[in-house]
Formats: C-alpha cells, sequence, structure tokens
C-alpha cells in the first residue's frame, strides 16, 4: 500500500473504516501529505493493532 494509493481513495476507505471501528475519530484518519506512517501509527494503536493487520483491513475494505 503506496502513498497514492492510499490517498486516492482515502475518503472512501475513512468511511469504511469508521463503519467498522466506530471508535476511530476524524483525527485519527486525519492524512496529512508526509504523515501516512503517522496517521497509520494513531490507527494501530487505537485499535490494538499491528501493522501488518491494519494493512489487511485497508486492502480489504
Amino acid at each position: 500500500m503506496n502513498t497514492t494509493e492510499l490517498k486516492e481513495d482515502w475518503e472512501v476507505q475513512k468511511g469504511k473504516l469508521k463503519q467498522k471501528f466506530a471508535k476511530l475519530t476524524d483525527n485519527d484518519l486525519l492524512f496529512l501529505d508526509g504523515k501516512k506512517d503517522e496517521m497509520l501509527g494513531r490507527i494501530e494503536k487505537k485499535l490494538g493493532k499491528t501493522k501488518a493487520e491494519l494493512k489487511r483491513i485497508i486492502e480489504s475494505l
């Protein structure tokens, strides 16, 4: 999952993540240029998932 792939569909993926995991907030899912790893780290911590688990979740949306 590269930044371009994530950025292109992020609004759609963000909505699906919020539906699947109600505890995620807009701030958790805020995607700023150059801050992809920071955002993914926030999501991993909030959900208690590893990077690999989170990658599978996002790819399955």
